[in-house]
């Protein structure tokens, strides 16, 4: 079988990584890819938001399946333009990609298929959003209603800060089009963490969860970010739990969406906020969580496609997967002054001590090749040093014994990845 996959990040080479293995893939594309996609699959020049460069790719070398990564192709309405052709393609339809297309959308849906989620309120016009601040408690959260990048949500903790925050978005267009309209909600508090469920229109098959690291500094501080860290599993899913998730959360929205036909096939990642027990809905994306998918495709025991074109084909019902007990981490290197302003082009030496690892692997996210074959940095998030080990802990000390073999004087992490679950003594 002929394979392309979509995207340059951390989550394309997982997926390049996995796929790659798998004894039905007769040659293996990656657009636009990275340097450590290339050890994997061919990579091909063509941006992952050139819907049309790729769907004329997909037609001129007879690909017969696409996994496509990135949220901004789905949303695009790739998969809709392949399938035109009669091309398979992993991801939902750009009609079902509102789920993350828009939050207004998302948070409508939920009310109207009594999916427990945050109260809130949906603003195109800046003086209405800001007396709905007045009227309610501070900490509050205001977010972009479109796309941009996992960065468009912001947890206001004065109502000063919320007044900027609506003001930024709607009026300094600080997100572009993405923040023409806001959503703002009340403040959830509990255990955040990243449930995923492998979809194919009726059936929904629940992956293995995990817990992400949005903030950029130690102790979540500072600034949010596409993800500095995850882990899987994220200890607080029990069985029970994903029982409860599965019927008041995912199954309601597989059939909300073919109520309003927009069928639902693809991953559906679920951002949950667990308080006593009890899951709400902080937010859906229509694609693999970076960094959240490093970690899940580390502990894959089972070949990844067949089980993505069972999700194209309807055919999840009675389909299963397996995966390692041991939990897998990972750390995100970034260039330093993410997720503000960085310097690119600098170079990374050492990766090459890691390479032999069996427990250890490093996947690339914005890199590129020099003119010499040295690997640059050329990106915000660069490098997802992932390993599996037999505890969380284990597996957080072999990430970063890896990293610091790692020569990149301008590249920087979070040390305490894995934090919350390492201090619970069950664990340890």
């Amino acid at each position: 079988m002929r394979v392309l996959v979509v995207g340059s990040g951390g989550r394309e080479h997982a997926l390049c990584w996995a796929i790659s293995a798998s004894p039905l893939v007769s040659k293996l594309y990656c657009a636009p890819g990275n340097t450590g996609i290339a050890k994997e699959a061919e990579c091909i020049d063509i941006s992952a938001e050139n819907v049309a460069g790729l769907v004329q790719f997909a037609k001129e070398k007879a690909i017969e399946f696409v996994v496509i990564g990135p949220e901004v192709a789905l949303v695009s309405g790739l998969v809709d333009q392949l399938e035109d052709l009669g091309i398979k393609a992993f991801g939902p339809t750009r009609n079902a990609s509102i789920l993350e297309g828009s939050k207004g959308f998302m948070k409508d849906f939920c009310r109207r298929h009594k999916i427990p989620s945050a109260a809130y309120g949906r603003f195109t016009e800046i003086n209405p959003a800001k007396a709905f601040i007045d009227k309610n408690r501070i900490p509050i959260v205001i977010k972009a209603d479109g796309l941009a990048a996992g960065k468009g949500v912001i947890i206001a903790e004065t109502v000063e800060q919320a007044y900027k925050a609506v003001e930024d978005m709607m009026d300094g267009e600080v997100f572009g089009k993405a923040g023409s309209e806001v959503v703002i909600e009340e403040f959830l508090t509990g255990e955040e963490v990243s449930f995923f469920a492998l979809c194919d229109g009726k059936n929904a098959l629940p992956l293995v969860s995990a817990q992400d690291h949005k903030k950029v500094g130690d102790g979540d501080t500072g600034s949010n970010t596409g993800g500095m860290g995850a882990y899987s599993p994220a200890l607080i899913v029990t069985p029970d739990m994903v029982e409860t998730i599965m019927d008041t959360i995912i199954k309601p929205t597989m059939n909300g969406m073919n109520k309003e036909e927009k069928p639902y096939k693809g991953i559906l990642y679920a951002g949950l906020m667990v308080d006593q027990g009890k899951p709400k809905l902080l937010e859906y994306n229509v694609r693999f969580g970076d960094p959240e998918c490093q970690a899940l495709m580390m502990r894959l025991k089972s070949d990844l496609l067949p089980a993505l074109i069972a999700a194209c084909d309807g055919m999840l019902n009675n389909f299963d997967l397996r995966w390692y007990e041991e939990p897998a981490l990972v750390v995100v290197m970034a260039a330093k002054g993410y997720p503000g302003t960085y310097k690119k082009g600098t170079e990374i030496k050492g990766l090459k001590n890691l390479e032999e690892l069996h427990d250890v692997k490093v996947f690339h996210a914005g890199t590129s090749a020099g003119p010499q074959g040295e690997i640059l940095a050329t990106g915000g998030r660069v490098l997802g040093i992932t390993a599996i080990g037999k505890y969380i802990s284990g597996a957080q000390i072999k990430a970063y014994q890896a990293i610091d073999v790692i020569d990149w004087p301008n590249g920087f992490c979070r040390r305490d990845i894995g934090w919350r679950a390492i201090q619970k003594k069950t664990i340890n």
